[in-house]
């Protein structure tokens, strides 16, 4: 845990570092050079700064250990801190996709006049390019080692603000060939990808926090890794319950009637065994609970009737 707590705040040292230059140089080149595109990307990158600072703060309260009010300990912070990511993401994408659009209809309405943008805007757009492709593949094999969501969610937004600076250098390429309004429009083809992603990271972090199964195939490897162990008739209850990389399973199951209450406990501690070495590294605790088994039982919505 330490290795990957290290690995997260390197990871995110370099987006923020990154990120306040970035935010620098694309709002004051944006200004000075005449292109709303990269100023638009330049608000992005000042949004982005703020929000990697909120998530250094989240990070650091994540690693606190458990205690009596919190005895899963503070990893769903991550998950919290990716929608705090999310959210930034999408408010920023808003604005700036209302702003391009008055940008593009001040110019056909010839309400302003159309600048093409400097050489020097290029050079900025093109720069950034090449450095966001460089941290989202960083970010990438980050996301791999931890499986942070937090990471997770800044690496989306690493792709996010690459296809925002292609968007912004055709857009300035186009505006110095003579078609201004492809500037502004440029910034508004950015906005989309800013909202489009920050609804994604908060969508898939805020089911993650309401403990939803992972995926099917996660689902069925616990039954089948369940029913498998001798003794074990049925499953009667499965939750799930995600604390950052880790999950907790908490799990009824049926056995014979017949047996002794220790012959009970020594399925349902050869179950937790089981699946603790199944899934490795992936479990943190796994809790049994076992009902005499009925055949006359049906389960519905997490409940039982006969």
């Amino acid at each position: 845990m330490q290795d990957r707590d290290s690995v997260t705040a390197l990871t995110v040292n370099l987006g923020l570092i990154c990120n306040v230059i970035l935010a620098a140089l694309k709002t004051s080149i944006g200004i000075l050079g005449f292109s709303p595109a990269l100023l638009a990307d330049g608000v992005n990158s000042t949004s982005d700064a703020v929000y990697y600072i909120a998530v250094k703060i989240f990070m650091t309260q994540a690693k606190k250990p458990a205690d009596p009010e919190h005895p899963y300990g503070h990893r769903q912070l991550e998950s919290i801190s990716a929608i705090v990511v999310g959210a930034f993401i999408l408010t920023t994408g808003i604005a700036i996709f209302l702003e391009s659009l008055n940008k593009v209809y001040a110019l056909f309405t010839h309400v302003e006049i159309g600048r093409s943008a400097t050489a020097l805007a290029l050079v900025i757009a093109i720069g950034t390019f090449i450095l966001k492709l460089g941290l989202y593949f960083y970010t990438r094999i980050s996301v791999q080692k931890t499986h942070n969501p937090t990471l997770r969610a800044l690496a989306n937004d690493h792709l996010n603000d690459i296809m925002a600076s292609v968007a912004v250098i055709i857009g300035i390429v186009m505006g110095r060939m003579g078609f201004y309004w492809m500037d502004p429009a440029a910034g508004a083809v950015v906005a989309i990808y800013i909202i489009k992603t920050g609804v994604e990271i908060i969508m898939q972090s805020s089911s993650e926090l309401m403990d939803r199964v992972p995926d099917a195939r996660f689902g069925r490897e616990i039954r089948d890794v369940t029913l498998m162990v001798e003794g074990v008739k049925g499953i009667e209850e499965l939750g799930i319950h995600r604390v950052g990389p880790y999950y907790t399973i908490t799990m009824t199951i049926s056995v014979s009637g017949d047996i002794s209450i220790d012959e009970g406990h020594d399925i349902s501690h050869k179950l937790e065994e089981r699946l603790l070495g199944h899934f490795d590294n992936g479990l943190r605790n796994v809790h049994i609970h076992y009902h005499p088994h009925d055949t006359g039982k049906v389960k519905i919505q997490g409940a039982t009737r006969k």
